[in-house]
Order: C-alpha cells, then sequence, then structure tokens
C-alpha cells in the first residue's frame, strides 16, 4: 500500500512539474513577442543633408606632370594651409586628362586666402610638386550644399555669368527636377566672393548619356535664357579622387 503511494505522489509531481514547464514557456514566448512588437515601432530620426550656411571656399584647377608625386607633395604642406585657415576639403582629376586636377579646400577668411594665394611660398610648393603651366585660382562663397552621398564621383563644374543672382537661383532650383531626370543630381552652388553674377554650379552625374544629351539639349538652352544666364557655361568633367 504504502508502495502504491508513493508512486501516486510521483505521478502527481511529474505532471506538476510538467504544467509548471509549459507555463514557464509560454510566458516566455509572450514576453518575447512584445518586445518584438514595440522594437518594431521604433522611429529612426530623418538626417538633413541640406547645408544652407554659406562657405567660403578657395578652388585651384591646374595641370601636374605626375599625378602621384604632385599629392604626396600637396599632404606634405598640409601645415602651411592649416596655418593660414585653409582646410583640405576635395581633390579631383579631369575625366578626359586625368594630369588636369581640382583642389577644392574651405577658408577661414577669404582675405587671408586671398594672401595666402599670392604667397611665394605657394608658387614655390607648387613647382616642387611638379604644377606645369599657370593655376587658375577661384574664391567662391558657396550658399547650398547637399551632403547625401551619391552612386558616381563623377561630377560637372559648370561656371556662367547672370544678369541677377536671386532670379537665377529661383530658376534654378525650379528646374531641379528636369535635371534629375536627365541623369544630373545637384551637389552645391554658390558665387563668386566679390560678385554674385559670377556663378558655380556642382552636379554628380548620374547618368553619362542622358546628361551629355541635355547639355546640347534645346530645353537647357531655353532654360538657361529665362533664368537670365548671358553667354555659354564653362564646364569641367572630373573625378573626385579623394576627400578630407
Amino acid at each position: 500500500m504504502k508502495r502504491l503511494q508513493f508512486t501516486g505522489l510521483l505521478f502527481c509531481a511529474a505532471i506538476l512539474f510538467c504544467l509548471t514547464s509549459c507555463g514557464g514557456d509560454e510566458s516566455k514566448k509572450e514576453t518575447s513577442t512584445d518586445t518584438t512588437a514595440v522594437e518594431s515601432t521604433a522611429v529612426v530620426p530623418e538626417v538633413n543633408t541640406i547645408i544652407t550656411t554659406p562657405q567660403s571656399m578657395m578652388v585651384v584647377t591646374h595641370k601636374v606632370a605626375n599625378f602621384a608625386k604632385w599629392i604626396a607633395s600637396y599632404d606634405a604642406h598640409d601645415s602651411m594651409r592649416l596655418a593660414n585657415g585653409i582646410h583640405s576639403y576635395i581633390i579631383g582629376r579631369g575625366m578626359q586628362d586625368t594630369n588636369t586636377v581640382l583642389v577644392a579646400v574651405k577658408v577661414d577668411d577669404i582675405a587671408k586666402a586671398k594672401a595666402f594665394a599670392k604667397d611665394p611660398s605657394l608658387k614655390k610648393a607648387m613647382e616642387k610638386g611638379g604644377v606645369t603651366g599657370a593655376p587658375t585660382i577661384l574664391f567662391t562663397t558657396f550658399t547650398w550644399q547637399d551632403t547625401a552621398q551619391v552612386s558616381t564621383d563623377l561630377r560637372s563644374r559648370s561656371m556662367i555669368t547672370v544678369k541677377d543672382w536671386a532670379a537665377w537661383q529661383k530658376a534654378y532650383t525650379d528646374s531641379k527636377q528636369e535635371r534629375m531626370d536627365n541623369g544630373i543630381v545637384d551637389r552645391a552652388y554658390g558665387h563668386d566672393a566679390d560678385d554674385d553674377k559670377k556663378v558655380t554650379m556642382i552636379t554628380a552625374v548620374v547618368d553619362t548619356a542622358k546628361a551629355f544629351a541635355y547639355y546640347k539639349s534645346d530645353a537647357l538652352k531655353k532654360r538657361r535664357e529665362e533664368a537670365g544666364v548671358i553667354g555659354e557655361p564653362k564646364r569641367l568633367l572630373y573625378r573626385v579622387v579623394k576627400r578630407y
């Protein structure tokens, strides 16, 4: 009789353990499900990539005898630029002539940067780096930039003269979708530091066939006329090869 009672107690204990274990699993499952539901509703804040704070920049274009030698020399003189409030930004190489180099740097003070551009030490550093011919140095105030990543490093720099900055800016902004439809994405635009009628636009070329056809199109010619553009644009196609 005692053996039967003991066996019965073991059986009851086994059933109780099973029920407890199953209940625990269900509780864990429900908790896990609830946690997943909360995580799925989390909102990721949208990042604004548009910059409208004016940025003063010095943009230099020149030819070099050997790019590898030149860029090593350029990087070696970074302390000289920093001492004059000049900060390296991007290096570009011409699409057709890779020995054509575009250097864009951010500047803290336009007047100081202009003085630096005339300093004999800069000329000497350029000669040491293998710069051939006279460089073109421009001082530009970029009033709009988009820092979002794009799928290509191919850029177009277009320089134009306009009748009125405000009228041109509105017309350019209104035609943004037309450029996008033709494989062109806006990256930055601004004007000469001393003359807002001399305009510079930087765009990314994501579809070369469409973009090159658009450059020659009557649609773009009409857009330029409506925006008050004087004459033909000066365009340089280059690839961004280094960012600082």
